[in-house]
């Protein structure tokens, strides 16, 4: 018999467990003062966020840094997991969902979409061979769930697919709970998806740096999203060195601010 795994209690709330670009900060290499200078809320892992639900705890997207994150938040076990997309600062941290199956006791259920379980297939061919096991825990234990841009029902809640542009090669997903929206990896939101972010009480979106990028929203392009949206509040994610925590906040509007790894948000429900 297993035992319960030690896990904080984290029901009601969106964590996010990185907010950093694809090479993360301090950036390898780097001797700018962002990366040198030692602030905590400019230690940024690459980007995931986790959300507590009335059924347990759902897991956006397996970064690299993934096991380091949720032993840093005393985040002990993940019900279910969804992706945004199968860029690999995004799902290379698939192999730390090993244990859950202990726990659980049945493979863990990811929501996705096509594309994204075929890269996973291909990228962690070991997990689905046909050999028989050497030993239990192996290879991650795993369950697919097609998503596309339907509502869909995850751990007793109702979660609504965003479809985001991610430069001129890729589509993402963004997903709306509640009244929170998590939208990561974007550079561009149609007329009709924006419709589905309306209301909101918290946007969390991409802002990559202070120049244009090809493939994301840079600051100036994400503030205008969220003046559009006018959510209560807006909190930036999936930066790169080029946005200094103390700086840049001190200069944003009041209703926004740079996230951080860690930073805990309450999930607000949707009025009935």
């Amino acid at each position: 018999m297993v035992d319960v795994p030690t896990s904080k209690d984290i029901r009601g709330q969106f964590i996010l467990l990185g907010t950093g670009t694809s090479v993360g900060v301090p950036t390898i290499g780097c001797g700018c003062a962002v990366c040198t200078g030692g602030q905590l809320r400019n230690q940024r892992t690459r980007s995931a966020a986790i959300v507590g639900l009335p059924g347990g705890n759902l897991l956006i997207d397996t970064p690299p840094d993934l096991r380091f994150q949720l032993l840093r938040e005393g985040i002990g076990i993940v019900h279910s997991v969804v992706f945004t997309h199968a860029h690999a600062d995004h799902i290379f941290g698939l192999d730390d969902l090993r244990l859950f199956p202990f726990y659980l006791g049945h493979p863990v259920p990811l929501y996705v979409e096509r594309d994204v379980e075929q890269v996973i297939r291909q990228a962690f061919s070991y997990a689905f061979s046909d050999r028989p096991l050497t030993h239990a825990g192996a290879v991650p234990q795993l369950e697919f769930h097609t998503i596309d841009e339907a509502p869909f029902e995850v751990l007793g809640t109702q979660v609504t697919p965003i479809r985001l542009q991610h430069g001129p090669y890729f589509q993402v997903l963004g997903f709306r709970i509640h009244d929170l929206a998590y939208c990561t990896d974007t550079n561009g939101i149609s007329a009709s998806n924006l419709r589905l972010l309306e209301g909101l009480d918290t946007l969390v979106i991409d802002a990559l740096r202070t120049r244009a990028h090809p493939t994301h929203f840079n600051l100036d392009q994400a503030i205008a999203v969220a003046e559009r949206l006018r959510p209560r509040r807006t909190v930036f994610t999936h930066m790169s060195h080029d946005l200094d925590y103390e700086t840049v906040n001190a200069r944003l509007p009041h209703s926004m601010e740079l996230g951080y790894d860690g930073m805990c948000i309450p999930l607000p429900v949707s009025s009935p």
